[in-house]
């Protein structure tokens, strides 16, 4: 069928930059409204899988979740080291919903034997996974492969040779985006990055990077692919961190001036429809270790946080952005929290203007590099984060952990105590407590058995006010008190009973006395 061609008027500049600033208004101001209140995750965790070392990449197609890293077995949630365990060498699978262990179980060995990265298609019909290694079941690869996601299997017809470890990957429908380590691709001089075909044929996409890549984010209607890494040149000219490229040619469109100080490496980049999210990590003296949040059409700054410590993986998700790092002395960020010598591993902040979002799922540091959790990713609803970590939310949990739309977990009950009694009075006292994902809580007291009061405050877990009440009741009785915490869907149990007794009036105990 042949399509009419239609007429239309031509378009004046002053029209169309009037055109682009409507759009870019329109696109903040969904983000605005997008990130008002809370992130629609959980901060309580789902029962799921663990493995036996490191995740140190994530990616999702078809609603189905992938790791990578560097681990020999999986074993079921709940189960402790070296219980129930199931061979996976180095990637595994998994519903995103359901959690269920899946059959896709391809052996990536050789030396190095870690995947690093991967990414799914556009059309998440392909796996691309890159690391270091040299064999994935018996056939020889060289540190780059894809799969079908449909039958797991490996694909004959991409076979790229990449001389070493590749650290990132991106994926249009045609070209795939390789960077890292390496030298040579295919043979042919490719400093730390390239670009080859769905069928593994090299791309004359070609520049010259003088450190490792460690992050991709193509960008082609734009025009661009973002790369960051540990890099201070590009193409023979300065430019720290991150660039944007040609993503034909490989010549540098931007650089980003005075966004990175000296030894701060941008460890991920991520896209959504208007702006690019980059993520850093810095060692050293005046170093930026947090998010910067840019405009895709033209490159310049939304926002820049001032978080320390160093920043992993991001995702935009639903007018958040979801954060790995280990985060501290965020107190000049809005909805921050000050140095308190402790570590926040998982953070959500509004897309809009950075503010700090009340999300505070945790991990520790783990294994390894002590980081916590390395990758992220968003699948079906469900944020599945992995990493180094060996707890979540302070139990045991492995490796791998993930969050979803319900909110599951009750405040911790306060501990009640006696500020003051007097006959006929009794203060009881008690510090507020905190939840991971609400910020306002109600405080229930119980005389009794009966409730007799309400109130409602708000709390982080770097501010926690001292709270109280005051009770009338008859002098010289006693009574047994209690308090629980609700966060309006889930509700604490009852802290023990207290036992007050309460004074009797002054002429009474005289007359008592005298008796």
């Amino acid at each position: 069928m042949r399509l009419r061609k239609l007429r239309t008027k031509p378009v004046t500049r002053a029209a169309a930059v009037t055109a682009l600033a409507c759009t870019t208004a329109l696109l903040d101001a969904s983000l605005a409204v997008a990130a008002d209140g809370k992130p629609e995750v959980s901060a309580d965790p789902l029962a799921t899988w663990q493995t036996d070392g490191v995740v140190w990449s994530l990616a999702s197609a078809k609603g189905v979740v992938y790791v990578g890293g560097t681990f020999d077995s999986v074993r079921p949630p709940g189960a402790a080291p070296g219980q129930k365990q199931v061979r996976r060498h180095n990637f595994a699978a998994f519903d995103a919903a359901t959690g269920k262990l899946l059959p896709c179980a391809p052996k990536f060995t050789g030396l190095g034997r870690t995947v690093r990265a991967m990414k799914a298609s556009p059309d998440g019909r392909v796996l691309y996974v890159g690391g270091s290694f040299s064999k994935v079941g018996s056939t020889r690869v060289a540190n780059a492969i894809a799969l079908d996601t449909a039958g797991c299997s490996l694909r004959t017809t991409f076979r790229p040779s990449v001389t070493a470890p590749v650290r990132a990957i991106d994926a249009t429908d045609s070209v795939i985006y390789l960077g890292g380590d390496f030298a040579r691709v295919n043979g042919q001089a490719r400093n730390r990055l390239a670009a080859v075909t769905t069928k593994g044929v090299l791309l004359p996409f070609k520049a010259d990077v003088d450190l490792p890549v460690r992050a991709l984010a193509a960008a082609p209607s734009h025009g661009r692919l973002f790369v960051g890494g540990d890099f201070e040149s590009v193409n023979g000219q300065e430019a720290r961190s991150l660039v944007a490229l040609n993503p034909t040619s490989g010549k540098t469109v931007l650089s980003y001036p005075g966004w990175f100080p000296p030894q701060s490496s941008v460890k991920t980049i991520a896209r959504d429809d208007s702006r690019f999210y980059v993520g850093a990590e810095g060692h050293g003296p005046g170093i930026f270790d947090g998010r910067i949040a840019g405009r895709l059409t033209n490159g310049t700054m939304v926002w820049k946080d001032t978080c320390f410590g160093a920043t992993q993986s991001v995702v935009p998700y639903k007018g958040v952005l979801f954060s790995a790092s280990h985060s501290h002395n965020c107190n000049e960020t809005p909805g921050g929290f000050p140095e308190r010598g402790d570590r926040q591993h998982l953070l959500a902040q509004s897309l809009a203007d950075r503010r700090i979002l009340h999300w505070f799922p945790d991990t520790n540091g783990g294994l390894g590099e002590q980081v916590g959790p390395r990758t992220l990713t968003v699948s079906r609803g469900y944020l599945w984060a992995g990493g180094e970590f060996t707890q979540v939310n302070d139990k045991p949990q492995q490796g791998l952990t993930r969050f979803g739309p319900r909110d599951t977990g009750a405040p911790k009950v306060p501990t009640l105590s006696v500020s003051d009694t007097d006959p006929g009075r009794v203060t009881l006292a008690w510090r507020a407590t905190w939840d991971r994902d609400d910020a306002t809580l109600t405080y229930k007291i119980y005389r009794d058995g009966k409730l007799v009061a309400r109130q409602t405050e708000s709390s982080t877990f770097w501010d926690r006010s001292q709270m109280g009440f005051t009770d009338s009741v008859p002098a010289g009785g006693k009574h047994r008190y209690a308090i629980e915490v609700t966060d309006g869907t889930n509700t604490s149990p009852k802290s023990p009973s207290l036992t007050v007794t309460v004074p009797p009036e002054a002429n009474e105990k005289m007359a008592g006395d005298q008796q």
